[in-house]
């Protein structure tokens, strides 16, 4: 059958209007699928405004609790006061105030401005992280917010706590404020949104953090921690009483050179080998006496107590410990650590980017002045009850004296 050229014409022009139609038709679709995008896009940018008023409201409440509220659990003395009658903090009232004789409230130390020396390795773990952020979301990026921290490294002071906070910013999931910020006992009267000023922002999913190692022995502390959140996780970093002694006053004789010996600032009377108690480079050593004051707070599973020895000598195993007290992936394993002979101590190396290890700076690991042997006994003496009634209120043996 032949058609005509009459009907062939007649064929195109009756299906050009379908064509015109599908063409109309498709850049509507357009439009409307790009109208879509852009009204996602503009609603992505609400929740910042929603956290930012949540928080506010939450700081604000935060404020109001009325520190009376918590009835203490009073742990009981009567171990420690037996074994040591004559209990050397029962005449300093109050507590390790007025009485001590603190040497090192004046410090500028690296550690309390938060460890220039990790900026390099820190800024490779920053720039890794946005880099596969920017990846993964566009561009109006995931919400983040400054909030009160979670979980705080309250001690101690020469235990490592430096090392240990640097440790755990190797860590996707944690955000810690570097410089101490001393809120709990030097700047409680500028309020929680101050604190929480000096923050990092972090975005849901991970932990806000801080250290200030002085919180561990002052007075106030456990009620003002308690009174922000009942719930925050507390880490003690815990050393050899001695041994972190001795590594007080070298810290303080590199600033102050013309400070008297180590032997005349512990004791009161060489002659009788009274120990100066006084002196809060022999009062931070008395664990079990501040840890007391902790527990009227907070219970006991909520406290984490490192071992400074093991967080030189086994980083990693330290690091699992921490990482499951928090709920955290085991992230921070063995490759992240190098032991250098030299520092003495480990340090952190990146093995995703290649980088070479990176130590703490110059103002760790000093070299500890000789001190006589008779004088380190007789403080082991000294220190001998408040490490064991420490093993016993921890479960945990330290290795700095015996149990029985």
């Amino acid at each position: 059958m032949e058609y005509s050229p009459i009907y062939q014409n007649l064929h195109v022009v009756s299906s050009s209007p379908v064509k015109n139609k599908l063409f109309v038709f498709c850049i509507m679709l357009s439009l409307w699928v790009y109208m879509i995008y852009c009204c996602v896009g503009y609603c992505s940018t609400m929740p910042s405004l929603m956290v930012s008023t949540a928080s506010s409201k939450h700081s604000q409440h935060l404020e109001k609790v009325d520190p009376n509220r918590t009835q203490p659990r009073l742990q009981n003395e009567g171990d420690l006061e037996s074994e040591h009658q004559e209990d050397p903090l029962d005449s300093l009232d109050p507590l390790f105030g007025a009485s001590s004789r603190d040497l090192f409230n004046n410090e500028n130390d690296l550690d309390s401005r938060g460890g220039e020396d990790w900026d390099e390795i820190r800024s490779e773990q920053r720039t890794l992280d946005n880099n596969v952020m920017s990846s993964l979301f566009n561009e109006s990026g995931p919400v983040e917010s400054k909030k009160l921290p979670q979980a705080i490294i309250i001690g101690v002071k020469k235990g490592g706590t430096r090392a240990l906070l640097e440790f755990l910013r190797v860590h996707p999931d944690i955000r810690a404020v570097g410089a101490e910020p001393h809120f709990f006992d030097r700047n409680y009267d500028k309020g929680l949104e101050w604190y929480r000023d000096r923050m990092p922002e972090t975005q849901e999913g991970q932990i806000t953090m801080e250290k200030t190692p002085s919180y561990y022995i002052t007075k106030d502390v456990p009620a003002r921690i308690h009174t922000m959140s009942p719930d925050t996780r507390l880490i003690v970093v815990v050393r050899d009483p001695v041994t972190r002694a001795i590594s007080d006053y070298t810290q303080t004789r590199s600033k102050k050179p013309d400070i008297p010996s180590f032997e005349s600032l512990a004791f009161k009377n060489r002659t009788t080998g009274l120990i100066d108690t006084s002196w809060s480079a022999v009062q931070i050593g008395m664990y079990a006496k501040h840890l007391q004051r902790w527990l009227q707070y907070f219970p006991k599973d909520q406290l984490l107590f490192i071992s400074g020895e093991r967080l030189i000598s086994d980083p990693a195993g330290e690091m699992t410990r921490v990482q499951d007290f928090l709920g955290l992936r085991r992230v921070v394993g063995h490759k992240h650590f190098h032991f250098n002979p030299a520092k003495g101590f480990p340090c952190l190396k990146r093995p995703e980017v290649n980088s070479k290890p990176h130590c703490l700076g110059k103002t760790k690991g000093r070299t500890h002045p000789n001190i006589d042997p008779e004088v380190v006994q007789r403080l082991r003496e000294f220190y001998q009850p408040f490490n064991r009634r420490f093993y016993q209120m921890t479960g945990h043996d330290f290795g700095w004296g015996s149990w029985s």
